[in-house]
């Protein structure tokens, strides 16, 4: 598979991944923050990050399809993975038992993914 196609995977799964977050937040949150997710005050901070995670999806694939720019998209979305890691790291011991782990792998993976793609996709 080609770094382009890679890039296009990984913005079609942080579109769903956000696009579930923002439109059901105690859902799809919950699993990572626990019930704090499901509550009014906990909802916009879910949906805000759902959002930010389809504007860099949206982002990296129009730049793909314009043919140029997608790298700026990719480290954006290191930041933003690499911010959602240590954030759950920090928090560790007040997560769901899941949250980590699965959190560790899926963000952990796309901050190495993107680390490797960035320059490819510029």
């Amino acid at each position: 598979m080609d770094p382009r196609s890679l890039v296009r995977l990984q913005a079609l799964g942080r579109i769903a991944l956000g696009g579930g977050m923002a439109l059901a937040p105690g859902l799809v949150a919950g699993a990572w923050v626990g019930g704090v997710a499901d509550k009014p005050e906990g909802q916009p901070l879910a949906v805000g990050l759902g959002a930010r995670d389809v504007a860099l999806g949206l982002g990296a694939l129009r730049a793909l399809h314009a043919g140029h720019g997608a790298g700026d998209w990719v480290r954006a979305g290191i930041l933003a993975d690499a911010a959602d890691l240590v954030a759950t790291l920090r928090a560790r011991d007040r997560l769901p038992p899941l949250a980590v782990p699965a959190v560790t792998v899926l963000a952990g993976s796309s901050v190495l993914l993107g680390v490797w793609l960035q320059s490819s996709v510029d």
